[in-house]
């Protein structure tokens, strides 16, 4: 893999940025692999790259129906944090956000990573109590939270002009997240696959699975491709919303639903916020970009669907609420505006297992998933190169919804 450094910059710059030497390979597809890795989104490509570097196995397809990280990793408001309420979440999402911090060197390739600290707009003393209360939870782990007054949170986003004591949810105080940070998706994707592919791992684009293949033996035998048959011994699904669409194949039902959820990116302007915004009360978010775009979110689609778009009502359901606290952004002119389809489990915590199909791997139900990478990926290495949970992710296997062992997090991540 070449050293990108501002040493090889310099170098490259005299002969035209001409020779530099490809991210990864397009090698020819065999029949056969040790592990076929579904997805190569973030989890996808690094569940690769942790598997080849942690575990030495390098037998590894990444297959990909379209392009290199063009799903949900291109679908999202690039958001770490790790401010969950459960103490089965929070040290996962420690871990994920101090792996984040340290991806650029790791990986070798500049991820932009921005700490810049989220700040929660609190409006009802309802909200007020249920962080408190996630506040004292994070302390345990070393996670921090901590509210701010009404004048401070003012001072710290000049911005927030609205929710006035005559509004209808005046603003109360705030809560501070200073972990929490931001970095470039795209970074994140090349990034991986450049590292799992210096490692051995083979990435294949254009290649859509058509259906899982389960052996006479019960047990999961390859993918069946459009093009072609790939026989594994091991088989990965890392496919965000589309997770119950491959499994369905052979007959594997899991309890998870697809939901549609939307974001929208504004005309640049010049720097005006410099930390991340939630605002849970009124249900919408938002940070800018360093380009000056402000990247912005909402709630989900209510019903399941497995819609790429926006839906109007959702649109204006969050702009009216972004400019009752914010009214200076009606000004702002919309550039462009996607939805990313995510599956959901009944607790609206993750799954990662080894299903009853042996063999056969998901990692799936991650409510804004991005943030989990680093973390879900050596987790799930773990899980494929040792056929057991990771310490970290022990308590998100299938046997809880067997046992009534749920891992409530939804009033921390529907919001978001």
């Amino acid at each position: 893999m070449q050293k990108y450094s501002v040493f090889s910059l310099a170098r490259n710059a005299l002969s035209g940025h001409r020779n530099w030497s490809r991210a990864w390979r397009s090698p020819p597809l065999k029949d056969q692999y040790e592990v076929v890795v579904i997805g190569a989104g973030g989890h996808g490509l690094a569940t690769a790259f942790y598997l080849a570097k942690e575990f030495d196995i390098t037998d590894v397809a990444v297959v990909e129906k379209g392009w290199l990280g063009g799903g949900n990793i291109a679908r999202n408001t690039v958001t770490i944090r790790s401010n969950y309420m459960r103490d089965e979440s929070i040290p996962f999402y420690v871990k994920s956000v101090a792996m984040y911090e340290g991806l650029t060197h790791e990986l070798n390739f500049n991820m932009m990573h921005s700490k810049r600290t989220m700040v929660d707009v609190v409006q009802t003393w309802p909200k007020l109590r249920e962080l408190r209360r996630r506040q004292l939870a994070m302390d345990i782990y070393g996670s921090t939270y901590e509210q701010i007054s009404e004048n401070e949170l003012r001072s710290r986003i000049p911005a927030l002009t609205g929710g006035g004591p005559d509004a209808r949810l005046p603003v109360i105080c705030g809560m501070v997240h200073t972990d929490a940070g931001v970095n470039r998706h795209d970074a994140v994707a090349w990034g991986y696959a450049r590292a799992a592919d210096a490692l051995g791992v083979e990435i294949h684009q254009q290649t859509a699975i058509q259906s899982l293949i389960r052996g006479a033996d019960g047990h999961i035998s390859g993918v069946e491709t459009n093009r072609g048959t790939i026989r594994a011994k091991k088989v990965v699904v890392a496919v965000s919303g589309h997770t119950t669409t491959l499994t369905e194949t052979v007959g594997l039902k899991l309890p998870l639903r697809t939901m549609n959820l939307t974001a929208f990116v504004s005309e640049p302007v010049k720097p005006l916020v410099d930390v991340i915004v939630n605002c849970p009360d009124s249900g919408f978010y938002f940070s800018q970009s360093d380009k000056g775009e402000m990247v912005i979110g909402g709630a989900p689609d209510m019903g399941q669907s497995f819609r790429r778009d926006i839906k109007q009502n959702v649109f204006e359901d969050t702009v009216t609420a972004m400019l009752s606290l914010f009214p200076s952004f009606k000004k702002l002119k919309l550039m462009r505006q996607w939805g990313g389809h995510l599956d959901i489990a009944h607790d609206a915590s993750p799954i990662m297992d080894q299903t009853d199909l042996p063999g056969l791997f998901v990692t799936a139900g991650w409510w804004g998933g991005y943030k989990a990478i680093p973390a879900g990926g050596l987790t799930l290495a773990h899980l494929v190169a040792k056929s057991e949970p990771h310490p970290l992710m022990s308590s998100f296997t299938l046997n809880r919804f067997r046992h009534l062992d749920f891992v409530m997090e939804a009033g921390t991540t529907t919001a978001r």
